[in-house]
């Protein structure tokens, strides 16, 4: 569009030029590192399928390069934009939306372990991208008092409302869904796009400055609740006000105030509101790739998958120790939900990777490993997971840690439930002993060492009036041990015991956390 009057223009050709030049250097990165021809594609979306000169944008590239440019379909753009939200998030349930440039893409989606579903519908499209949107509320402006101006600005957001509401009827979401909407307070929606992107990276700066210190600055995975993200005045006086802001260029600043309209005439016409929202990394290219993965891997889970680099050789066998030393749920108790299967796989995969590192570096490198370290860049991690895995990491190497680290620990917790942080810590200290037992984490599973179990038990402490966990550790039965195993493992066993201690429950004395009794018993394991 052309900046003075706001009418549509051909793609300049200069801008033809540059894209074209980009993409031959793209293609000789791809020569350097080994990239077969064939795997290169190039998929255009609104802002080229729209083009008054569309035509010609996307000879010029094919001539140039070789390449085809695939445009999508307006429908299939939100489609795909959906797969890329769904490869963001290990499970997903609630309502897409994707701000582009040119086009708002909206549907709802849930996916759980990879099996992907979305409305029959595919997507509903509207003309409200962040710049489309930023040039048709300053023609609203335009030539018109600020009474008239006024007025014209919300006749149409009446008009994006009554849209809005119309989609949501014509996707027919899932009553469940719905159901899940009306009782917990709105939906909650899961953001893609440059557009939205740009929204939480001023959230992101909001809970990083004034006193704030979030400790995770990788966008996908933040999550933020309905307060912040739906305070559009807040924002935008840091957009208009911050000298700098982390990842928001001054294009996308000057975008603010019309993706502030988006979002306050979104809250107010999506039935039952809006929840939270989870930002994604994840759009059309992520999208592409990930609906073409067999079902296979795309159940796989990020963490799991992207520490089994890191595995010891015994990896299995010490998850599987580790989920011997948690009691099974019962109808009145269990732990966290969050702490799953491959969290904890993953945590016996990176349970050796620092351990060759002095004491004054392992403990504080594990905890940033999730958010600046090894695993940073590991996609389709929610931020509670990162500070899951850091914290249970860091626990494994003692939990000691310089002052400057202590910070971003508390903060990592802020993140979790108290009842979270403390199974981090049972859990890290399980870690801690294992890595003791099996320094090279190799296991020799037909000669065990030690077989744990737990449960949940009553009448617990000095004056057996407390419930909590009860750790059983059997070691084998032996008439002479040189190592002296068992004397070592009941030292090595009351840095978990500790855990219990009313002193170290999280949020102090009358905090969260349970009485722990660790016994280490003698048995014949080998007739098991």
């Amino acid at each position: 569009m052309d900046p003075d009057s706001g009418n549509r223009i051909p793609i300049p050709q200069h801008v033809i030029d540059r894209i074209v030049s980009a993409i031959v250097r793209f293609q000789i990165v791809c020569v350097e590192i080994g990239v077969p021809a064939q795997n290169i594609r190039i998929i255009a979306t609104e802002a080229t399928r729209t083009a008054i000169n569309a035509s010609e944008f996307i000879g010029a590239i094919h001539h140039k390069t070789g390449i085809s440019v695939k445009a999508l379909r307006k429908e299939e753009e939100g489609i795909i934009g959906a797969w890329g939200i769904a490869s963001s998030f290990s499970d997903v349930e609630g309502l897409a939306l994707d701000l582009g440039g040119g086009s708002m893409q909206m549907t709802w989606i849930t996916s759980h372990a990879g099996n992907v579903h979305m409305s029959s519908q595919g997507s509903v499209s509207f003309p409200y991208g962040a710049a489309a949107l930023t040039q048709k509320l300053a023609n609203l402006k335009r030539g018109k008092n600020k009474e008239e101006a006024h007025k014209a600005r919300e006749q149409f957001r009446e008009e994006m409302a009554g849209n809005f509401r119309a989609a949501f009827d014509t996707l027919n979401v899932p009553e469940h869904l719905v159901q899940r909407a009306r009782e917990q307070g709105g939906f909650p929606l899961y953001l893609s796009g440059g557009g939205f992107r740009g929204w939480g990276y001023l959230l992101l700066y909001l809970h990083q400055t004034k006193g704030q210190s979030y400790p995770i600055s990788i966008i996908n995975g933040y999550s933020a609740p309905k307060k912040d993200f739906e305070d559009t005045e807040a924002l935008k006086e840091v957009a208009r006000t911050a000298h700098e802001i982390f990842r928001v260029s001054d294009r996308r600043r000057k975008q603010v105030p019309s993706v502030a309209f988006l979002v306050k005439t979104l809250a107010e016409s999506l039935p039952h509101g809006i929840k939270e929202a989870h930002f994604c990394q994840g759009g059309v290219r992520e999208g592409v790739l990930f609906r073409e993965m067999l079902p296979v891997i795309r159940q796989q889970d990020p963490l799991e998958v992207a520490t089994a680099r890191y595995a010891p050789s015994s990896a299995e066998a010490l998850a599987a120790l580790m989920l011997a030393a948690l009691p099974r749920p019962s109808v009145s108790r269990s732990f966290p939900s969050s702490i799953t299967l491959h969290l904890i796989q993953a945590f016996a995969n990176a349970l050796y990777y620092h351990a060759t590192m002095s004491k004054e570096l392992s403990s504080s490198a594990a905890l940033y490993s999730t958010s600046t370290g090894i695993l940073a860049s590991t996609h389709g991690i929610p931020h509670a997971h990162r500070a899951l895995l850091a914290l249970m990491l860091q626990e494994r190497y003692g939990g000691e840690l310089p002052p400057r680290d202590r910070d971003l620990k508390t903060h990592l917790q802020g993140i979790l439930t108290p009842e979270e942080v403390w199974w981090t810590r049972y859990l890290g200290k399980v870690g801690l002993v294992l890595s003791q037992l099996y320094p090279t984490g190799s296991i020799d599973t037909s000669k065990p060492r030690i077989i744990p179990s737990a449960e949940w038990k009553n009448g617990l402490g000095k004056r057996g009036e407390k419930e909590g966990l009860d750790l059983t550790i059997a070691i084998q039965e032996v008439a002479y041990d040189p190592s002296h195993l068992r004397e070592e493992l009941e030292n090595d066993v009351q840095k978990i015991q500790k855990v219990g201690k009313r002193k170290n429950w999280i949020g102090g004395r009358n905090g969260w956390g349970i009485k722990v009794r660790v016994s280490v018993v003698e048995e014949d394991l080998l007739a098991r």
